[in-house]
């Protein structure tokens, strides 16, 4: 493969051989406008070239404050070019978030949106702030077309006031010659990103990651997607935020430096998602569970034409088997699924010779080794039980500015360093992971193990369900009673509680039956679309303790 990289290479090194190899090749499409890998090279370049002139040094943090855009990527590769390490993160996070993981990882530098500017300005003066970079979502169109797009108020835009440490990204990307500054670093030292993740002491946690870590897992990726995706001949679709792990890594081991053209949505609506697969033949695409629900959902799904479809994949949550069923029936394409954390990166990914099945995680990366324990007594179980699952590499690292928070998510076993997942899977004869649940979503019935995951899959097999939470409720004398929230679709007529229960028992043992079922109109989710079970819990502790 011409983008395949060396363990001792930074991460941008990638893309380079890429453009070298197709310069002309579409690398984006955005909004409708098309991105050679040429152009976005040039750009990059140009902005690693200003970055370092406005004093941006080796190891300084950059936090990249943006959604999903061209300006995103051309960021983060120019920040890394320039010896800076990117910070990515939410574009919706507020004043508070951004300002604790500023203070946290002492960024001099944030590159936002104009609509972001109130935000940023909020928090400047208490945070080590030196300079704010502003962009506009449509930035790298064309005029006539954001002139059209401003004209029926399609863009949303932001009030930037000039002065001291504000710049603007579009004048520093004509100022600068497409030279970037020659930076010696150690691929093995030196950090490619910090991302921040949610911490159990409810602040969040900064996980680093360096360029030989994180091209361990894009070069594993290659090793797995071999002989089924091409170089240059599919076309990526990329909803999901690039500041998460998923989106980030899946994007550049399946796409980017494949030569693979990249859609590049900024929003998840659902009609712009099946148009764009149908306009550019899509064929391979990354979603989450709530993504192809709302799809499969959608009224208006019979008027596209997705038969360009080929891979599909699915991560950050549990998929549902009748999403899974479904969305096949109606593509003819199987959704894979990719699994990993902030923490080891990318884990493994579904095999693609076989039919997938929505509980395979698939087989382990080679370049990370895992565990499945029995979290009380710290044995490895029997293969094919269940237990919590210990990974470890030689890319592994601890949380930024977090002894408290290392000390309870990683361990030390057989002389290495492992981290806890978190999550309960089975590991089978074959090598391939199974997931059976979160480990904080096990709920314990009358000394049973229930797996949350598994009542909600069952409730969504049921026609008029589209989505489902189960939780344990606090009770002396069984442990946790199980009580289930529900949401129905919306043309569901006349179901109850009671015919839902009834539906669980026909398919489950009875000791993992609801025996409490709430409707409501929608669950929380995170800024990804994961489900968010702790709020739901905490709800029913707050109810018990009235």
């Amino acid at each position: 493969m011409k983008g395949v990289q060396s363990i001792d290479e930074e991460v941008f090194r990638g893309f380079d051989r890429i453009t070298e190899y197709s310069p002309d090749a579409t690398a984006l499409y955005y909004l409708g406008e098309k991105f050679s890998y040429r152009r976005v090279q040039e750009l990059i370049n140009r902005f690693a070239a200003a970055l370092s002139d406005l004093g941006v040094k080796k190891n300084d943090k950059v936090m990249i404050y943006l959604g999903n855009c061209p300006q995103w990527i051309i960021a983060y590769f120019a920040i890394q070019k320039a010896g800076g390490v990117p910070v990515p993160t939410s574009p919706i996070y507020t004043p508070y978030e951004i300002g604790y993981q500023l203070n946290d990882c002492q960024a001099e530098t944030i590159i936002c949106h104009d609509t972001n500017i109130g935000y940023v300005s909020e928090v400047f003066s208490r945070t080590p702030l030196k300079r704010v970079i502003v962009t506009n979502l449509v930035d790298m169109l064309p005029d006539w077309k954001k002139f059209i797009g401003w004209a029926f108020d399609r863009i949303p835009r932001g009030h930037v006031e000039k002065g001291e440490g504000v710049y603007f990204f579009k004048e520093l990307i004509k100022k600068y010659p497409a030279e970037p500054p020659r930076i010696e670093i150690n691929p093995r030292e030196h950090l490619a990103y910090i991302l921040y993740t949610g911490g159990t002491t409810g602040t969040p946690k900064g996980v680093p990651g360096t360029h030989s870590g994180m091209v361990s897992y894009i070069k594993d990726y290659y090793s797995v997607i071999e002989g089924h995706v091409s170089e240059g001949n599919d076309c990526f679709l990329l909803i999901n935020p690039l500041f998460h792990i998923m989106a980030k890594g899946m994007f550049m081991g399946v796409a980017l430096t494949l030569g693979n053209p990249t859609v590049l949505m900024p929003a998840p609506v659902t009609d712009a998602v099946l148009e764009s697969i149908q306009r550019y033949k899509v064929t391979t695409f990354l979603g989450v569970p709530a993504l192809y629900r709302m799809i499969l959902e959608n009224d208006r799904l019979d008027m596209y034409d997705l038969s360009s479809l080929k891979f599909c994949w699915s991560g950050g949550d549990v998929l549902p088997v009748e999403t899974f069923k479904r969305f096949k029936n109606l593509t003819g394409c199987s959704i894979y699924q990719v699994y990993g954390s902030t923490e080891v990166g990318h884990l493994s990914l579904s095999p693609m010779e076989a039919e997938p099945s929505p509980k395979s995680l698939g087989i382990p990366f080679s370049s990370r080794e895992v565990k499945v324990v029995d979290p009380d007594t710290m044995e490895e179980v029997p293969t094919g039980e269940a237990g919590e699952l210990f990974v470890t590499s030689e890319f592994l690292m601890e949380y930024w500015n977090k002894p408290e928070e290392t000390a309870h998510s990683f361990v030390t076993m057989e002389g290495k360093r492992w981290y806890k997942m978190g999550d309960f899977v089975r590991l089978d004869h074959n090598g391939e992971l199974h997931y059976v649940d979160r480990r904080a979503d096990i709920i314990k019935h009358k000394a049973f193990r229930v797996s949350a995951s598994e009542i909600e899959a069952v409730l969504q097999d049921h026609e008029a369900v589209l989505e489902a939470c189960a939780v344990g409720v606090s009770d002396a004398k069984v442990g946790e009673r199980i009580k289930a929230m529900v949401v129905l679709k919306k043309d569901a007529r006349g179901v109850g509680a009671n015919e839902l229960i009834s539906f669980c028992k026909e398919r489950m043992a009875a000791y993992k039956v609801p025996q409490y079922i709430e409707f409501r109109d929608m669950l929380p989710k995170s800024k990804v679309g994961k489900l968010l079970r702790r709020e739901i819990r905490e709800e029913e502790r707050r109810r018990q303790a009235q």
